[in-house]
């Protein structure tokens, strides 16, 4: 049978969601749980995308067969007493055997954190990114607004991204929120590209700083031209928050 799982994580420590020779990553641990519940059995996980090295998620999703009778309220116990602290299942149910975590994916939701703030915050420095110039809310507001729709997010791809066939995307929300000294942007869209949510904040943010108009994203996004946007903000205030089904 085939299980839906749905497993937060903090990805502090290891060098992205997918694995990698020589590195630690959040599949090998679970792909190693996976096993060892299998009695030695090799059992391949596939997720709804991956993430990077210090990017977390509290609703990454992956699907993986097997052939133990298990009751699937009884998966995520047995999972979670074998992963280690920083990887959590959350939950896990039964789907089609025609079901695929990647392509049946219809809409995924990322969160980025910003602390903005006169000192840095020791107990934030892996989970939002650290921020010391004022920002202006409303500028970056209205530059979220320009995301929103469908484009061709090319200019907001890492350039060695390497990614085949078309680049256009649509975001179905984009916003910025501020709660005291931390903004929170919010981007929900049909997919995204390599670094493009880290871009985009970056891109963002500079507008927040005054550097840029909220106008330029219209110009960048027709630029096509990855250089006309802003630096990829860092990895730690990323989290993958959901991802939805048809």
């Amino acid at each position: 049978m085939r299980l839906l799982t749905t497993v937060s994580y903090d990805g502090t420590a290891y060098a992205g969601y997918q694995v990698q020779p020589n590195a630690l990553t959040i599949q090998e641990k679970i792909e190693q749980a996976l096993s060892k519940i299998h009695k030695g059995q090799e059992i391949r996980i596939v997720a709804s995308g991956r993430t990077d090295a210090g990017v977390h998620a509290v609703g990454q999703t992956f699907h993986f067969d097997t052939d133990l009778k298990i009751p699937e309220t009884n998966w995520k116990r047995a999972l979670n007493a074998v992963l280690p602290n920083d990887i959590y299942i959350d939950h896990v149910q039964l789907v089609p055997d025609d079901f695929h975590a990647r392509f049946d994916v219809k809409t995924k939701k990322y969160q980025y954190y910003v602390l903005n703030n006169e000192d840095k915050d020791v107990f934030q420095r892996n989970y939002s990114y650290f921020v010391k110039e004022s920002l202006d809310i409303v500028s970056m507001q209205q530059a979220c607004t320009m995301l929103e729709g469908e484009h061709d997010f090319t200019a907001f791809c890492a350039a060695n991204a390497g990614v085949k066939g078309t680049k256009v995307r649509t975001i179905y929300q984009a916003t910025c929120e501020q709660h005291k000294n931390q903004y929170i942007f919010t981007f929900e869209g049909s997919g995204f590209l390599y670094n493009m949510v880290r871009i985009i904040v970056g891109t963002l943010i500079e507008v927040g700083k005054g550097n840029r108009k909220p106008m330029e994203i219209r110009e960048i996004l027709v630029s096509k031209d990855r250089s006309k946007a802003g630096k990829t903000a860092p990895p730690q205030g990323l989290f993958l928050t959901s991802v939805t089904y048809n």
